[in-house]
């Protein structure tokens, strides 16, 4: 079910940006959050890399001229290095549950770009809107489909 819970996530992130003029924390975020809507402490670990990704993109911006497909690359790159830092502080959580990882290497830093476009507690409100509906669409068409 993993394929069509992101997929049902790409169809609700669309619409929900169409509907509100405000996106849910990037088009492919929803999908991955609703397949970790049971694991809390990893949507905290990757909301944390993403917060930490935009303060090193503030950083970064307030030294250097950054925008375009260079800022959002930046984005990628910071969240990715953060979902890696994660596992190299604590090399034990590698091996152990999905749960103490960050979701992907690449949605903080999506996530951060939304957050770095509009305000915060729209993005983050959108993100877990869509992604509480992408979770309920999902389970309702396992429980359907059986």
């Amino acid at each position: 079910m993993t394929y069509e819970t992101l997929l049902i996530g790409l169809l609700v992130a669309l619409l929900w940006l169409e509907l509100t003029d405000i996106s849910p924390g990037g088009i492919i975020v929803p999908g991955y959050i609703a397949l970790s809507l049971d694991q809390p402490l990893r949507i905290l670990l990757t909301l944390a890399a993403a917060l930490l990704t935009l303060a090193c993109l503030r950083w970064v911006s307030a030294n250097f001229i950054v925008f375009g497909r260079r800022r959002f690359v930046l984005l990628i790159l910071f969240g990715a290095l953060a979902a890696e830092a994660w596992v190299l502080v604590f090399p034990y959580l590698a091996r152990g549950p999905a749960e103490m990882r960050v979701v992907g290497l690449i949605i903080p830093g999506i996530l951060a770009a939304s957050l770095a476009r509009q305000k915060m507690l729209p993005t983050l409100a959108s993100c877990a809107g869509a992604s509480v509906m992408t979770f309920a669409l999902a389970a309702l068409i396992r429980g359907v489909l059986g």
